[in-house]
C-alpha cells in the first residue's frame, strides 16, 4: 500500500492531532488525511502511523455496532442451544473453559482462543459461534484466560495459559464427547497470535504431548512478528521485552509447527494486519509446510471474527471444513 493511500486511512492519535471528527452523513470518513511526519519508527512508518497500523477502529467505524450484535446474538445462541458445560483447567479463577458439545459422541473438536487486544473479552461473549459448529456435528471449546492488564503485561503467562486450556482440552476429550484424534484450534486477532503461538511450541518436550495431536488451525487476522507491535501504543500496556518478543512471535518457530494451517485476513484490514498475515503465510510456504491463506475481499477486522459464525463466510468455512473432513 502506497505511503499516500496509508496517510489517507489513519486514525491520528487524539493528543497528536486532536479528536477525530464525527463520521459525515453520507460517507465513511476515517480522519484527518494527514498530519505532521515524525521520524521513521518501522518500515517507513513514523509513531502516529505505526500506531494507527496497529489500531483497527479507523478501519473499522461501526466496531461497536459489531460487538453489540455478537453480544446480543451470544444471548440468543444461548437461549437455543443452553448453557455451555463450564470446567476449569487451571487454578486460578479464570482458567476455566465453556465446552458447547456436539450432539453426537466422538465428536470433532475446535477450540477457539478469543481477541481483544490481549485486554478484554471472555468466552461467555463468544457463544455466538457454538451454533454453526454443533450443527455441523462438533464441539467449540471457548477458554478463558487472563487479561494482560491484570497480570502486569505478561504475555507468556497468557501463552501459557492458552496452552495448557488446548492442552487440557485435548487430554479430557473424551469425557464430553470429543474425538482427540480429530482436535482443531483456531483464534482471532491477539487470540490469532496466542494460536500462532500454540501451534508453533514444542508441545513434546513441555507438555509431554504427541507433537501432531493439532490436526489443524485456523489462524485469523493475527500477530506473527512482535517487533513492530513492539515499537506500537500497544507497548504502553504489553511488556515487549527481547525475551518475550522472540519466544512469542511465531514467525521465528515455523520449525516446530506440526499442523497444517489456513490464514486469514480481510483487505479492509489495516495494512499491518494484512502485512502480517501474508507474510506468515508465506514463510510456512517458504518452509515447506501446508498452508492455505485467505485474503476475504471488503471484510474488516470485527467482520472477519464475526465470519466464523457463518457456514459460507472465510472463517467460518475454513473452520467447518477441518471439522468436517
Amino acid at each position: 500500500m502506497k505511503r499516500s493511500s496509508i496517510l489517507g486511512a489513519l486514525a491520528v492519535a487524539g493528543a497528536a492531532v486532536g479528536a477525530r471528527p464525527a463520521l459525515a452523513a453520507n460517507s465513511c470518513q476515517i480522519g484527518p488525511p494527514t498530519h505532521v511526519e515524525g521520524p521513521r519508527v518501522f518500515a517507513g512508518y513514523d509513531q502516529v502511523e505505526l500506531d494507527a497500523a496497529y489500531d483497527q477502529s479507523a478501519y473499522a467505524p461501526l466496531q461497536a455496532q459489531i460487538q453489540a450484535r455478537r453480544a446480543a446474538n451470544s444471548k440468543l445462541v444461548l437461549a437455543r442451544l443452553g448453557n455451555p458445560a463450564r470446567i476449569a483447567y487451571g487454578l486460578t479463577d479464570v482458567e476455566k473453559l465453556d465446552i458447547h458439545r456436539a450432539k453426537r459422541p466422538h465428536a470433532p473438536v475446535f477450540v477457539f482462543i478469543h481477541g481483544g487486544a490481549w485486554q478484554n473479552g471472555s468466552a461467555r461473549d463468544y457463544a455466538v459461534y457454538a451454533e454453526a459448529f454443533v450443527n455441523a456435528g462438533a464441539t467449540l471449546v471457548l477458554p478463558d484466560f487472563a487479561a494482560v492488564g491484570n497480570v502486569g503485561g505478561n504475555l507468556n503467562l497468557m501463552a501459557d495459559q492458552v496452552q495448557r486450556a488446548i492442552a487440557w482440552a485435548y487430554l479430557n476429550a473424551a469425557s464430553y464427547g470429543g474425538d482427540p484424534k480429530r482436535f482443531y484450534v483456531g483464534g482471532h486477532s491477539s487470540g490469532g497470535h496466542l494460536c500462532g503461538v500454540a501451534v508453533t511450541s514444542d508441545w513434546s518436550s513441555v507438555r509431554g504431548l504427541p507433537p501432531d495431536f493439532i490436526k489443524g488451525a485456523v489462524l485469523m487476522s493475527g500477530m506473527y512478528d512482535l517487533v513492530p507491535v513492539s515499537l506500537s501504543s500497544r507497548r504502553s500496556y504489553v511488556n515487549f521485552d527481547p525475551a518475550t518478543i522472540d519466544a512469542l512471535s511465531s514467525l521465528r518457530h515455523i520449525d516446530r509447527l506440526r499442523a497444517p494451517i489456513v490464514v486469514t485476513y480481510g483487505t479492509s484490514e489495516t495494512p499491518e494486519f494484512q502485512r502480517q498475515n501474508r507474510d506468515f503465510a508465506a514463510a510456512v510456504k517458504a518452509a515447506g509446510k501446508p498452508v492455505e491463506l485467505i485474503e476475504a475481499t471488503s471484510y474488516n477486522h470485527f467482520e472477519m471474527e464475526e465470519s466464523l459464525g457463518n457456514p459460507y463466510g472465510p472463517n467460518g468455512r475454513a473452520a467447518l471444513a477441518f471439522v468436517n473432513a
